[in-house]
Order: structure tokens, then sequence, then C-alpha cells
């Protein structure tokens, strides 16, 4: 049975820079569409990145052009480099996988059962 672990959340000033790991323990990831997950204070958990077993990757609008989601099937660890931080960003991130992804979905389309606890990320006007 896979688990995931996520870490590297933290607080930053606006503007700044975190990375996101999510390790998977137990079966391999390598064919499972895996993305990252957010939930603000008071608000529904939205998809922010999601990337398939062979690499394709969408994002939310609201982080297009300043997210990075990347995975290494090897060391079994999913990734989120995220840049220009805004306070809306503010949020626990959550790791999620699921067993297969369409081409041009996105895992926020299915139903997720996977997921890991969270990473909180702060950011600071």
């Amino acid at each position: 049975r896979v688990q995931l672990a996520e870490s590297g959340g933290g607080s930053v000033q606006a503007g700044g820079s975190l990375r996101l790991s999510c390790v998977a323990s137990g079966d391999t990831i390598s064919n499972s569409c895996m993305g990252w997950f957010r939930q603000a204070p008071g608000k529904e958990r939205e998809g922010a990145a999601s990337i398939t077993a062979v690499g394709k990757t969408t994002y939310a609008d609201s982080v297009k052009g300043r997210f990075t989601i990347s995975r290494d099937n090897a060391r079994k660890t999913l990734y989120l480099q995220m840049n220009t931080l805004k306070p809306e960003d503010t949020a626990m991130y959550y790791c999620a996988a699921h067993p297969y992804c369409l081409p041009y979905r996105s895992i926020w389309d299915y139903e997720v059962n996977l997921w890991g606890q969270g990473a909180q990320v702060t950011v600071s006007s």
C-alpha cells in the first residue's frame, strides 16, 4: 500500500519561493497520476497542479506561470516549485495520487483516495 508524505512547507514573504516534496513509500508510483491540492482556511480544497505518468502537466489558472510540478519516479518523489508567492497562496498543501489519468485530464477530474497529511504554506505581505 502506498503512503504519501509531504515536506518543505513554511513561512515566506510575498514574492518569495518554496519547494514542496512528496515522497511515496510502498508500491511504485511511476504509473500513477499525481498532483497537488490546497485548502485555505474557510475554503474548499482545490486542485493546484497535476502531472500524468508520462509527465503531462496542468495547472490551475491561479498558479499558472508561478508554480511548476515535477516528478522523479526513481526517487518516488513529487515536487512543487512555487515562485512569486502571494498571500492568497497561503493554504495547507496536499499531495495526492490516482491510478491513472487520461491524456489532457487532470487529477482533480477524478475521485482521489490517496492523500498525504499536508504541508502548511504561509505567505505574508
